[in-house]
Parts: structure tokens; sequence; C-alpha cells
């Protein structure tokens, strides 16, 4: 048996052994997709061995490699990155599922390099998520965007191409113009990158400074993909649909926000961050962020275009969260991550299987297509449904509580905000189901037909779903969005200790 802590260093090391699992077997299909599946029931499995630790209070440190005196590459477990972990690994293996039925039901090319690249950027976000400092943080955080880029441009057209250059530009140029520097002035003031409940800044910044460095680290990490930077995220579009997945769910934009709330809880801390005096600008961006983007989702006609919008706009919600800087809005943000995580990926799983079974891809051409596939379509409901925030789905507890914290900051105006957001999300994500459900198919009509002589609303012999591989993820984590509002008590316990003094 292993030492607790070695089970940190495996969430890193295992899918970095799947991935050379993978590489060895790309020549026989069939290996190379179950290797990519153990490996990720293997990380998962590791995973929830250091939940129960984790709950217990303990600390769990794993030294990498050492750097400096006083600083390394450290791993460091805590309730905000186990809850990330867990929300990662689980939704790999569902991922992993879905895109073995699309990568073959779309005879993509490149499909080992494809899953190596998956593996690599899963244990970068673990990386992320136990990351035990500042320095830890960035060179995951890097692996990651870089991991990430061959997968982005995965079909090696021209489109392909150019959204790589977008996505890798403004991830590197931020992280390193922005996000680098801002780390080195706090090891400078400092004398330490460690994460630190309370927050290690308190008695070394200033007013002035305090406001220029929060600025460095919201804009630095450009995964969390505030406006004006969040352009690389709908360039990133240009991807297979497992990649959207990966980049909107399972890491990448969660590797973001994650990043910065927990640069807001363990550098800053909550209670010095409410006294940044320019906390307030970033509260209005972060609000400018979430409507400018739900507005800009209602006029793409692409479905993926206007779901990579809707992203942009959700994730302001975590920024939004973090800027309130109180307990519940804190706490909020940290659901966000995971109620978020179910809803979205289920709706690019939606989106992805709709292309593989009709080609299809722009939302005007849908028109009765949730009659073909209602099994894709209904899942698109609930998982929009999750999205906008209503109940009984799991996205409406993440809402609830940015809401408490902005009545707890008498921040009052974010209350309308968060009201218009809802109604713009269900303006962008509604007529996409009303138009596959109640419209007739293109180039046809609904003549009247006599008393007894109705064709059915749904007929059997005309369902074309896409292939089993593709329906049963968005499926499943569909449901699982209704079971998240259904139990939420573990997560918000495992949450509880961030934001408790």
């Amino acid at each position: 048996m292993f030492a607790i802590e070695t089970h940190v260093a495996l969430a890193i090391l295992i899918p970095l052994l799947g991935a050379i699992g993978i590489a060895l077997a790309g020549k026989a299909p069939n290996i190379r997709e179950t290797v990519t599946l153990v490996t990720a029931g293997l990380l998962f499995a590791n995973v929830l061995t250091i939940v129960p630790h984790v709950l217990a209070g303990e600390v769990l440190v794993y030294e990498l490699a050492a750097i400096l005196p006083g600083l390394s590459l450290t791993l460091n477990v805590e309730p905000l990155g186990m809850t990330f972990a867990v929300v990662a690994s689980s939704l790999w293996i569902v991922n992993s599922v879905y895109s073995i039925g699309y990568m073959r039901g779309n005879k993509e090319n490149k499909q080992t390099r494809f899953y190596i690249c998956f593996a690599i950027a899963l244990s970068a976000t673990m990386g992320i998520a136990f990351a035990g400092n500042l320095l830890t943080l960035f060179v995951f955080y890097e692996v990651l965007t870089l991991s990430t880029y061959p997968l982005v441009t995965h079909k090696g057209n021209e489109a392909a191409l150019k959204g790589g250059r977008i996505y890798l530009g403004i991830l590197i140029s931020t992280s390193i113009g922005l996000l680098l520097p801002a780390i080195i002035w706090v090891w400078v003031e400092t004398g330490t990158l460690d994460f630190t409940k309370g927050g290690i800044l308190a008695g070394h910044f200033g007013p002035v400074a305090s406001g220029i460095l929060l600025f460095l680290f919201m804009y630095g990490i450009g995964k969390a993909a505030l406006m004006p930077i969040h352009r690389w995220l709908p360039s990133a579009m240009v991807a297979p649909t497992p990649v959207s997945a990966l980049l909107h769910a399972v890491a990448v934009v969660k590797a973001g926000v994650f990043s910065v709330l927990k640069v807001s809880i363990y550098i800053f801390g909550v209670d010095f961050l409410a006294s940044v005096n320019t906390l307030e600008i970033l509260t209005w961006i972060a609000s400018f962020t979430l409507i400018a983007a739900s507005v800009i989702a209602m006029t793409k006609d692409n479905l993926k275009a206007r779901l990579a919008y809707s992203t942009v706009s959700q994730l302001a919600y975590i920024v939004l969260a973090a800027s309130l800087a109180t307990p519940m809005a804190m706490t909020g943000g940290a659901l966000q991550i995971v109620m978020h995580a179910f809803g979205k990926i289920t709706l690019f799983f939606c989106a992805g299987a709709i292309y593989t079974a009709v080609k299809k891809t722009e939302i005007s051409d849908m028109r009765g297509l949730g009659r073909q596939m209602p099994v894709t379509f209904i899942a698109f409901f609930i998982g929009a449904l999750s999205i906008i925030g209503i109940p009984p789905l799991g996205g409406s507890w993440s809402k609830f509580y940015i809401m408490l914290g902005a009545v707890e900051a008498d921040q009052l105006f974010v209350l309308g905000v968060l009201l218009i957001s809802s109604l713009l999300n269900i303006g962008y994500l509604m007529p996409i189901v009303i138009r596959g459900f109640f419209y007739p198919p293109l180039g046809s009509s609904d003549p009247k037909v006599a008393v007894g002589q109705e064709i059915s609303f749904l007929s059997r012999d005309k369902i074309r779903e896409a292939p089993i591989l593709c329906v049963l993820p968005p499926a499943f984590t569909a449901m699982m969005c209704i079971v998240l509002f259904l139990f939420i008590d573990p997560i918000y316990q495992m949450i509880l200790p961030i934001v408790l003094p």
C-alpha cells in the first residue's frame, strides 16, 4: 500500500503512464482505447482514495522537486483543489467513452495523438488542482496550454491552424506577460509563494500595489476568459467536439477559474481581498463580460460558437464571485465550477452527437431534429436548464450562493446582473430545444389531416440518434445535473472549510 501522500503524486503520474501506453498501442485501436478507459478509471479511483483524508482535515504534501531554498514544485491537497480534481477525473471517464464514439463515428485522423494529448492534459490538470504554491501552478498551467494546442489544431486545416495560433498566442502571452510578473512580485515582497489559508499579502502590499497585482492575476490567468482576452475560447471551437468538452468542462477553462478562486482565497485572502481598492472595478468587468458574452451568444447560428460564448459568460460568474470577496460568494464560485462542468459538457456532447448523426452545425438547420434525436435533445434541455439555473438542476445552487454573496457584500446591483443573465441564457438556449421539437423539419410542412390520421410527434422508425457511445454520455451527465441538485450537501461540506475562518 502507498502512503496517502504518494497517491497525490500518482494523480499526476497515472495519466502520463497512460499516455505512454496509448502511444505503444497506437496501431491497435481497441487496445489503445482500452488503455485510455483503464487509465481514466484508475485516475478517478486514485483521486477518490484521497477524498476521506481531505474531509478529515489532514494536510497532504508531496514535494516533486526543490528549486531554491524555500521554493519548490510542491503538491498540497486542500478542499477546493480536491473538488476540482474529483470533477475533472470523473468527467475524463465520460469524455473518453464519448470520444471513442465520436472519433470513430466521424472517422477522424490522428486518433492516437488525440488520446495521448488528452492524457497529458489531464496530468497537468491534476497538477493545477493539487498545486501547493504559485510556481507549481504556473508550471502545470503552461503544460496544460501546450498539451491542448495539438488538440485545438487536430484537423490540420487552415481554420484549425488559425484557431490554434490565437489560442496559443493569447494564453502564452497573458501567462508570460502578466501572470509570471505577478508571481515574481509576490515572491520578492513576501518571500513565499505558498498557498496559505487567509492569504500571504497582508502587511506586504499597500492599496495601490494590491490593486495592480489583482489585475495582473485576473488577466494573467487568461484561461478564465475575461473580456477582452476571451477570443481564444471561441477560436478553439474549430477542434473536434470532445476537445471542446475538454476545454469547457473538464480542464482548460475550469483550470482558469479554479486558479482565480485559488489565488483569491489562498494568496490574497478573503478579508484582504475585500480591502483592495480596485475590487469593485473587477466586479463591473465580470458583470460586463457576463452580460456581453450572453448577448453575443444570441447572435451566433453555429451551435458550438453559441456554446463557446455561453461559457465566456458562465466563467464570469466565478470571477464575479471572487470579486465579491465574501464567504457565500466564494462558495457559489466553487459550486459553479462543479455545476457548470456537468451542464456544459452535456451541451457540447449533444452538439457533437448532432454533428455525428446528421452533420448539422447551424442552429437554423436543426428544425425538427428533436423528433429524430429525442434522447439527445432531452439531454440538451436538461443541461440548458442547469446552465440557466432553474431548480431542480444543480446550476441553481451556484447561482443562489452567488446571489447570497452579493447581498452579503451589499452589491445589490449584482442581483440585477444575475437576473438579466438568466433571462439571456433562456434566450439563447431554449430556442434550440423549441426549434428541435416543435418546428417542422426543413423542406417540410405540417398540413392538416383528418382526425385519427395524425402522425405521431415521435415516430420510432424516424429516430436517427448518433452511435450509442455518443448518446449515453450526455444522457448520463444530464442525469447528474439532477443528482447534483438533490445531493448538494456532500459537495457543500467539501467546500465549506475554504471559507471558514
